[in-house]
């Protein structure tokens, strides 16, 4: 079989604008664990957008969180407003803030129990980033586990240097370096970015299919986020318990509803039910501690196969 999956660093813009969204909500969480948060970002060409709507009791100084990243030159608009009443009324009963269908993935062929062509792009990407921590790409194609072709496309990099730095990390049969020519500029001086728009790079990779929610941004009631995560504990655990080769797992709610309206689990093919589990907001937040975490850490690298409590 021919995979292929793509990687992008921390400071591609739509990278740069997750970042942004949940260092905003890891700003309020700080204030007020109770913060219900939803937060789009628009950045690029010195000017970051900041749209959504926000109930805490925390005051939190979102001017200084976003120059703090981006640095003083940018012009920042910000409009926050308090979250809808009637979506309100859903969740303060403890049920899910939005409907949707969240999946979880695992897989015993890397140690990290992610694809291989998705570890692969993210380790390249990673590797190259630390000698070159600016705006770049890397993409991996593999054929029966094997890679074939590599791209990289990193910003401030000479192919004379590049080429060989990747052929350091991986081997393929044909490398792409700077396939449109070498370049400088990039990041919010290049392009504009949006939060919530590399959903792939954040889950599995393109041979996955995914709910289709975005992560960043977004507090646990949230279930894009938080039932997503819990979707890939329950795969990797699976996995584990069963010695199986891949597990792939579909939580589905609706508005103001608690429990899932569905949940099962695919071992190796074979369908079942999800059980044992307590799957609602609360539970969820409660099983992986999501009202202790540091959201701005999850958004870069992949939310996924990085050691955090979902990935137990």
């Amino acid at each position: 079989m021919i995979k292929t999956a793509e990687f992008v660093t921390p400071e591609h813009p739509d990278k740069r604008c997750d970042f942004i969204a949940d260092s905003i909500l890891d700003a309020y969480l700080a204030g007020d664990k109770r913060s219900r948060v939803a937060i789009e970002v628009m950045g690029g060409h010195r000017l970051v957008t900041i749209n959504g709507e926000v109930t805490s009791a925390a005051k939190p100084d979102i001017m200084a969180v976003v120059k703090g990243i981006v640095g003083e030159e940018y012009k920042v608009i910000e409009n926050i407003v308090l979250q809808s009443p009637e979506i309100a009324r859903g969740v303060d009963t403890g049920g899910a803030g939005d409907q949707g269908i969240m999946k979880g993935y695992a897989t015993s062929e890397t140690e990290s129990l992610m694809p291989l062509e998705y570890e692969l792009a993210r380790n390249l990407c990673q590797k190259i980033y630390e000698k070159y921590p600016l705006d770049g790409k890397t993409q991996v194609t593999i054929e029966n586990g094997v890679p074939t072709v590599v791209v990289a496309s990193f910003q401030n990099t000479t192919n004379d240097k590049l080429l060989p730095l990747v052929q350091s990390i991986i081997t393929a049969k044909e490398y792409l370096i700077n396939p449109a020519g070498e370049w400088k500029q990039g990041g919010f001086d290049a392009d504009t970015g949006v939060s919530g728009r590399k959903l792939i790079v954040d889950n599995y990779g393109p041979e996955l299919t995914i709910g289709g929610g975005s992560f960043s941004g977004k507090d646990y009631t949230k279930v894009d986020r938080s039932a997503a995560y819990m979707a890939r504990r329950i795969a990797v655990r699976l996995l584990t318990e069963r010695k199986a080769k891949t597990v792939h797992t579909k939580i589905a709610y609706a508005i103001g509803k608690a429990e899932p309206v569905m949940a099962v689990a695919l071992v190796d093919g074979v369908e079942e039910a999800i059980i044992g589990y307590d799957l609602s907001p609360h539970g969820i937040k409660n099983a992986l501690a999501l009202d202790t975490v540091r959201y701005a850490d999850t958004c870069v690298w992949g939310h996924f196969g990085r050691g955090f409590v979902w990935d137990a």
